[in-house]
């Protein structure tokens, strides 16, 4: 009992200090208050307390669409985040005819909002519970590193279940590496719909030449609205359900932000990997990174040429292509970052500190000094069978047919069990889910762009080494080790034909059907790619078996670690993120990136027109240049910044960000809308490994620039006036 008291206030400072650089840090909402004297400091005009109260003003507006931030801008349930966030929506509603991905869309009225497709959520956060006790309390230090697994697994799914029970969907995420377990209940709103994007050649204009660069000139942004029921209640998306009212939404600070204001970004980060131990961040540089980078630049490839010859598969990719290149260039930002700008050196210096620490007292020693020896042993073995692992997974996600099948037959596994005894996304909450998933495929599925991409990976399969094998690939194809790549070539090819000849997993119809059959109704339609699957199972199982082992393992030993850096620290530590809720602050700034190189905070539209080419990724449309050409001439906006003589594009900002947090909006010290974030610079990306507070930039598309292209560009005056009208709450 004296430890876990000792270990609960020794979190309780780290969720209270308020000694560090206030731009790092992806802080929890309940930190924020113990931040204020910062804050004050900064400009800050609101209370602090606002940020702890997830249903109040400003927390209440701010939305998770699962993998991307939202927030509401109106009493009607709009909500704005970023244009790359609404790919999906914009790929399931185009057609060769009617290209929404190239052109854009916008909704005049209610009923020309079209729906963002099957799967499509938004999640409000009504509540935060620490559950540690309810986790971790009373677990046996002798039981074996599965029962520890297995303890904790079955207790995250009972207090998952109970809080489900109220209407919510609910989730017990970890912070500080296992120490510490919320439960959070959100709200979850299943009709979601596409009302305006703008043309590409402003939503994604630079394309991948500026991803992740600085000057950037990107209107990142899009809008969807939240419908429910009549009742007020979550529904299915059907045509006599109504916009959902919030209780709360975002004013709009039509002045913008200027170099030196004080902003705060509120959203849902992904994952960061700030307390990974060396050997861990190492076995990425040297083998993740590099294999990531390279089978990205291969793919990319095969679906560029597919793509070129083709509008229909141009289309139905679009969604990898943007996932391959984003992952591509934000992996050598971040491998550039780790070793070159010798991140991975300062992490190994911060390790040998730590284990000075450690050793130079005997109570230290003692309590944690088995602890990084511990898990550079379980890394080292968990090496082992990296590449025969990493390249099952990749057969999965090379081809739609092969994880719809897998998914399809797991399933059937599965459903027999008790609930509480089910894969967590296997259990009954899930299978809505996994027939949207399978549902919404339809539009993405191709035999042609799939066959490319599963030969790709099999021909991987079959380069692995003897004592690495894929064995029931081996046996189904007919590949072996040492096999020579033409004949290989040829044996892909051969059972690749007869895989997609016979397989009917392309009809929706059919696929559908199977979600709800047994394993023998399954296995009885003799579909070659569901008996893939069966073959790959029990190897797939067994590699999940061996990583709930090694998470128990984890389990006790990862807790310890981190409450050794809390304790080294004083309690000055942030947990990762984690796509938990969480609000960063800092100010609008530019940064000398290099030697002779500074970065200004912020961007105009004469960028804009100096960029543009006329084709590929810098092509603005001629009605943006047309509005820009008037506004010259001298045509009057009240977003214009008189600092900058125009009309401003985008901005940097110190705030601490990651994958997530895009579409999060942009806060003054008003609490004010002025922008949202989409971008980091490529200087910044390392950061997720370990934090830069020198070069650390995000970037922002400013408000201004939104609301004249709306006004000016793209004639959706009637949604500017939707945000700016009415009471601000």
């Amino acid at each position: 009992m004296k430890r876990l008291l000792a270990l609960v206030l020794l979190v309780a400072a780290a969720l209270t200090v308020v000694a560090v650089r206030a731009d790092q840090g992806m802080w929890m909402p309940q930190q924020i208050p113990q931040l204020a004297a910062k804050l004050k400091s900064l400009g800050f005009q609101g209370d602090p307390q606002a940020f702890a109260d997830l249903t109040g003003q400003p927390m209440g507006a701010v939305v998770s669409l699962g993998g991307c931030t939202a927030s509401f801008v109106s009493p009607e349930g709009l909500l704005v985040t970023n244009h790359h966030c609404v790919t999906g929506a914009l790929q399931f509603n185009s057609t060769p005819q009617r290209d929404l991905l190239t052109n854009g869309y916008l909704a005049k009225t209610r009923e020309e909002e079209l729906p963002a497709g099957p799967g499509s959520r938004v999640f409000v956060t009504t509540r935060v519970t620490d559950v540690t006790e309810a986790i971790t309390g009373g677990l046996d230090p002798k039981l074996s590193d599965r029962q520890r697994y297995d303890t904790i697994d079955v207790r995250l799914k009972e207090r998952v279940a109970a809080c489900e029970k109220q209407g919510l969907r609910c989730s017990v995420p970890s912070f500080f590496e296992g120490l510490r377990y919320f439960e959070i209940a959100q709200l979850e709103i299943r009709d979601v719909r596409l009302v305006y994007s703008p043309h590409e050649g402003i939503g994604v204009f630079g394309g991948e030449t500026d991803n992740w660069r600085w000057p950037r000139h990107t209107g990142d942004w899009s809008f969807y609205r939240a419908y429910v029921g009549r009742d007020g209640r979550p529904a299915a998306f059907s045509k006599d359900n109504v916009p959902y009212q919030p209780k709360h939404w975002l004013p709009v600070a039509e002045e913008g932000v200027k170099p030196d204001d004080l902003v705060f970004v509120v959203g849902y980060p992904g994952r960061t990997q700030r307390h990974q131990t060396h050997a861990e961040v190492k076995a990425t540089t040297d083998w993740s990174m590099p294999r990531s980078i390279r089978f990205a630049e291969e793919q990319l490839a095969i679906l560029d040429a597919l793509s070129k010859k083709d509008k229909a598969i141009a289309i139905k990719v679009a969604g990898r292509v943007q996932g391959l290149n984003n992952g591509l260039t934000n992996t050598k930002g971040v491998l550039e970052g780790l070793v070159k700008g010798g991140s991975l050196d300062r992490k190994q210096q911060q390790e040998r500190d730590l284990a000075a620490w450690i050793d130079a007292d005997p109570a230290r020693k003692q309590k944690y000094g088995d602890v990084l020896p511990a898990m550079q042993a379980l890394q080292e073995a968990s090496l082992k069978t990296r590449e025969r692992n990493a390249t099952l997974g990749l057969l999965s996600s090379a081809s739609s047919y092969l994880g719809a099948a897998q998914t399809i037959y797991r399933l059937s596994l599965q459903r027999p069990k008790p609930d509480i005894q089910r894969e967590a996304g296997y259990q009954e909450r899930d299978w809505s889910r996994i027939r949207e998933a399978q549902d919404r495929l339809q539009r993405t599925i191709d035999p042609t762009a799939d066959r490319a991409l599963l030969a790709w990976a099999m021909s991987k399969a079959a380069a692995l080494p003897a004592s690495q094998r894929i064995e029931p690939l081996d046996k189904a194809a007919g590949l072996r080790a040492g096999i020579a790549e033409a004949e290989a070539k040829g044996t892909i090819d051969q059972y690749l034909d007869r895989l997609y000849a016979g397989t009917k997993l392309a009809d929706s119809t059919f696929r559908l059907g199977l979600l709800d059959k047994s394993t023998a109704e399954v296995q009885a339609t003799q579909d070659p790619f569901i008996a893939l699957a069966a073959a790959l199972e029990p190897l797939a199982e067994s590699i999940r078996e061996d990583g709930k082992a090694l998470a128990g393992a984890y389990a006790k030993l990862r807790p310890r670690y981190m409450e050794a850096l809390l304790a080294r620290a004083g309690g000055l530590v942030a947990p990762d993120a984690n796509s938990t809720l969480r609000v960063t602050f800092g100010q609008v700034k530019g940064v000398r990136a290099k030697d002779g190189l500074f970065y200004e905070p912020q961007t105009t539209l004469q960028g804009i027109v100096e960029k543009h080419t006329g084709e590929g990724e810098f092509d603005a449309p001629d009605t943006q240049l047309a509005a820009i050409k008037a506004l010259r001439a001298g045509k009057q906006t009240p977003y214009l910044a008189r600092a900058l003589k125009d009309v401003p594009v985008n901005f940097l900002s110190t705030v601490d960000t990651t994958g997530g947090n895009s579409g999060s909006p942009t806060l003054n010290a008003k609490g004010e809308l002025v922008g949202l974030l989409f971008d980091g610079t490529y200087e910044s990306v390392a950061s997720d490994y370990l934090f830069d507070d020198e070069k650390t930039r995000s970037i922002h598309v400013d408000v201004r620039y939104m609301l004249w292209t709306m006004t000016e560009v793209d004639n959706a005056g009637h949604l500017v006036r939707e945000m700016t009208a009415g009471p601000k709450r």
